[in-house]
């Protein structure tokens, strides 16, 4: 089993910069054998975050989820999200405890808002805290905030544990403000499609620092994204041995000459850029 390094959230704890996501998953009944064992698979090498989402599948992602995980749950840092049409105070609560049945435990380790909707955020923040007092979940973030955003529940609330946002060398827009600010405050980058789903896969930028480091494409582009303070990496595989391949990428120590290669094929940003979501 591989030892993944932590970063620290706001409220001390930590939480792995590498996991595993599951969106795609659950949505046939043919593949739900092959998922299960993939995230197994994964739990077996060691990693043990799983990210996964109410609105995955239909809650599919979360039934396979819970399958991979039966009798291993304590050994498992578990991450869902509700939808902004879920939000309000009760039906927050509500998709909470629906998200538990599926996932078959009695709380989860982190808690996302999966984006904004019309919601009031003090309402869902409201309903966070309800389900943390229950303990129902340990803590609570939110996905795709922007700067803006994450100032303004900054003045509601000083708990949010996480932001998960896309990321990866493709989509570097959030560099310019939101990484900062994040840093600053000390609440984790949580990278969704690191790997722009799989499409960096095939970049001659990538393949020619993969050959020298003896890596794939699809490592650089993991290392670069954990690379960064503060900022982990979810990919999603229903390939066991893929999943083998991402987590080597804690292996995979980038160069200053590396990082310059990467810089000139996906530079940085040089003004602020709306944050982009998939």
């Amino acid at each position: 089993m591989t030892a993944i390094p932590t970063t620290p959230m706001p409220d001390g704890s930590t939480i792995p910069v590498f996991g595993m996501g599951t969106w795609h998953m659950g949505e046939g009944r043919s593949r739900f054998d092959a998922e299960v064992a993939a995230l197994r698979r994964g739990l077996d090498l060691g990693i043990s975050l799983v990210d996964t989402a109410e609105m995955y599948g239909s809650g599919g992602a979360e039934q396979v989820v819970g399958e991979a995980i039966a009798g291993r749950r304590d050994a498992t840092y578990l991450v869902s999200k509700v939808l902004p049409s879920n939000a309000s105070r009760q039906r927050t609560i509500s998709a909470c405890e629906a998200s538990l049945q599926r996932l078959r435990t009695d709380r989860l380790d982190l808690y996302l808002l999966h984006w904004r909707g019309g919601t009031p955020l003090e309402e869902t923040v409201r309903a966070f805290e309800d389900l943390k007092a229950a303990g129902k979940i340990l803590r609570w973030g939110v996905s795709n905030f922007d700067l803006d955003d994450m100032q303004e529940l900054a003045a509601i609330s000083p708990d949010c544990a996480v932001n998960q946002v896309l990321y990866n060398l493709t989509r570097r827009g959030l560099e310019y403000d939101l990484m900062p600010w994040q840093q600053q405050h000390s609440i984790p980058l949580m990278a969704y499609s690191p790997i722009e789903q799989g499409m960096l896969a095939d970049h001659d930028a990538l393949a020619e620092i993969a050959r020298a480091h003896d890596a794939t494409p699809a490592q650089v582009a993991l290392a670069w994204v954990m690379d960064k303070p503060g900022t982990m990496a979810i990919p999603k595989t229903s390939n066991p041995d893929r999943m083998a391949e991402n987590l080597a990428a804690l292996n995979l120590r980038l160069t200053d000459a590396d990082r310059a290669t990467l810089d000139a094929a996906f530079p940085p940003p040089r003004r602020r850029q709306p944050l982009e979501m998939i």
